[in-house]
């Protein structure tokens, strides 16, 4: 059985981010990277198989210990952010949190869940611009591609993202590039 946890409201969203000195630019990141998420959920065939709230929450949390590990070099703003999220007591956005970087147990043929839709978002948001997946990669690779094998992950990501985007176009009554040009 599934048990609920609170979620924040959109404002609490930005008191936590406030709390937690996230950085303007990575602040109108996860405000664009929601905008995209909302407009995904607005466009659903059916709107109930996602929870709104938790999209949106988990959109603009979702980079929320990035302003730390800049400024320490720990890795895994992600990991850390999901644990920020659990210590609050928003154990549904920790999954989230969790998953907008490294995404495991991607079931195709299973429910649309809110952290693809965060996830994906994400993945078409570049600083406070949306950007084609394609864009969106050669920033990740620039940006994070330390060595080979940071690279490669990087990229083989691609497959991933491109089998998440075609499980949420499933669920959509509009093409996801029609959706986005309205933005």
């Amino acid at each position: 059985m599934k048990y609920l946890t609170p979620i924040p409201t959109e404002q609490e969203c930005y008191e936590i981010m406030d709390k937690y000195h996230m950085r303007d630019n990575i602040m109108k990141h996860s405000v664009q990277v929601m905008h995209v998420s909302m407009a995904i959920v607005e466009n659903l065939k059916d709107p109930s198989a996602v929870r709104a709230d938790l999209v949106r929450a988990g959109s603009l949390l979702h980079d929320i210990a990035k302003t730390r590990t800049i400024e320490t070099k720990e890795l895994r703003h992600d990991l850390i952010g999901g644990e920020i999220m659990r210590e609050l007591g928003y154990d549904a956005l920790a999954g989230i949190v969790d998953s907008h970087v490294v995404f495991d147990d991607f079931r195709p043929d299973g429910r649309l869940e809110e952290r693809e839709i965060v996830f994906y978002a994400d993945k078409r948001v570049m600083h406070d611009r949306i950007v084609s997946l394609d864009e969106r990669i050669d920033d990740l690779v620039d940006r994070y591609g330390i060595n080979e094998r940071i690279i490669n992950l990087i990229t083989d990501n691609k497959n991933l993202i491109l089998a998440i985007e075609s499980k949420i176009r499933s669920f959509l009554l509009n093409e996801i590039e029609e959706i986005l040009s309205r933005l």
